[in-house]
């Protein structure tokens, strides 16, 4: 799956995610400290206290009981009794209610005498803040600060990269906008794996701008050499045509030759207008539809000769759009050729819209399978019998797709196909 966000973008969420690493942990260790010390350490210490208490208590019974800021001791049978409100509670240790950080009171009993130890967590909180979470601060934010460093050296490293990428972001195509990438332009720190990238870079753009020249060159090349033969047989066909003395079968031929050499050149220029990638011949302008429709139909109506086809059009307005009128020509053109082809007899209908036009024809059809293909280059349905190189209907596609028409086609073997061809931002006159 490709990612939309950028290198820095990742970077941040990278840093960030640490850093909220960091300070869990830093969190669940103070935690966890606590726990050790209230749980384990007091505890501990409280159970040794007591114990030290009972030896020399043994031995001196006159011993006095530990009294300290935070440790308080009561013996029963003696001068100092325990309140009230401890001499309720059994051997172990207990926490009691209190207003400090906790007050955790341990009572043992021996030879029928229980001592109570009162320890007051109250300063052990005050010392954990100072000489616990005070130093995990300064830690935390020693942390942070290395990690900003980090992050600030490492968008230092990767800035050429985005820079490289936005430059390469605004390439021009156009053989004619300077694309090379000076290596004085690179950010100051440019490593070598972005020089060497921009070296790949530039060579990369000569061979495309060189690639684009040949590309024009022979364009201009096929456009010269190929349309003078094809003027010449047509020139000569009509000719022949004009002889009087010239027998049918003789005639059908040369018609024969000067359909197909006309079907070429169509041909020849919808393959070069197509190829012209900065060609002004695909400048866009106002271009009325009905126009250009019109022209295409009687093109056409003159191609089909007796065949028993006739061709309605239905205008509901003016259709006009941005778009090139060659281009326009050479889509009706396919389209319209496609339909008069494949229908023997019957009706194609021409209908303007305010969104765009319609072709329906009520010829052979085509299978769900042949409606699958049918814009693909040099595919021709299996079985039929129309001249053609099956190119045409790829030729409407790559216009559609250029232009960014919308080309949808419906067909039902033996009742014939509907084309529609929908034009974004068409105006209705």
């Amino acid at each position: 799956m490709k990612s939309e966000s950028g290198i820095q973008q990742r970077l941040v969420r990278a840093f960030l995610l640490q850093a909220l690493l960091i300070s869990l942990t830093a969190v669940v260790g103070v935690y966890i400290a606590g726990v050790m010390i209230k749980g384990v350490l007091i505890s501990r210490a409280l159970e040794e206290e007591a114990n030290y208490y009972w030896e020399l208590h043994t031995r001196d019974p006159s011993f006095p009981l530990p009294d300290t800021r935070n440790l308080t001791g009561y013996l029963d049978n003696s001068g100092q009794q325990p309140p009230d409100e401890l001499s309720g509670y059994s051997n172990g240790f207990h926490e009691l209610p209190s207003d400090a950080e906790f007050t955790t009171l341990y009572v043992t009993e021996r030879n029928g005498e229980r001592l109570y130890l009162l320890f007051d967590g109250e300063r052990v909180g005050r010392l954990a803040l100072y000489f616990g979470l005070l130093p995990l601060s300064l830690v935390l934010i020693a942390l942070y600060l290395v990690g900003w460093i980090s992050w600030r050296l490492a968008g230092r490293a990767i800035s050429p990269v985005i820079w490289l990428a936005h430059k390469v972001d605004s390439f021009d195509p156009d053989p004619k906008a300077s694309n090379v990438i000076a290596a004085d332009d690179l950010p100051s720190g440019s490593d070598r794996e972005v020089l060497a990238l921009v070296s790949a870079l530039n060579n990369l753009n000569e061979r495309i701008t060189a690639f684009i020249e040949r590309e024009h060159q022979f364009t201009r090349d096929a456009s010269h050499e190929l349309r003078s033969p094809l003027t010449v047989i047509k020139i000569a066909a009509d000719m022949l045509l004009s002889e009087q003395e010239l027998s049918e079968q003789a005639r059908n031929s040369v018609k024969r030759i000067r359909r197909n050499a006309a079907d070429m050149e169509d041909l020849m220029e919808a393959l070069l207008l197509l190829a012209r990638e900065f060609d002004l011949g695909l400048s866009v302008e106002d271009v009325c539809v009905n126009d250009v429709l019109d022209e295409e139909i009687e093109r056409v109506r003159l191609s089909l000769g007796d065949k028993p086809v006739s061709i309605e059009v239905s205008d509901a307005c003016q259709l006009h759009v941005q778009a090139s009128e060659k281009a326009l020509a050479m889509l009706f053109g396919n389209l319209l050729r496609n339909a008069a082809n494949y229908t023997e007899q019957g009706v194609i209908s021409v209908t303007v819209t305010e969104k765009g036009v319609m072709i329906e024809d009520s010829g052979v059809g085509m299978s769900k399978e042949e409606l699958e293909n049918v814009f693909t280059p040099y595919y021709r349905a299996p079985g039929t019998s129309q001249s053609g190189h099956g190119v045409g209907l790829s030729i409407v596609k790559r216009l559609s797709d250029r232009f960014g028409w919308n080309v949808k086609m419906d067909s039902e073997l033996e009742h014939g196909t509907r084309v529609t061809v929908g034009f974004p931002g068409a105006a209705c006159q």
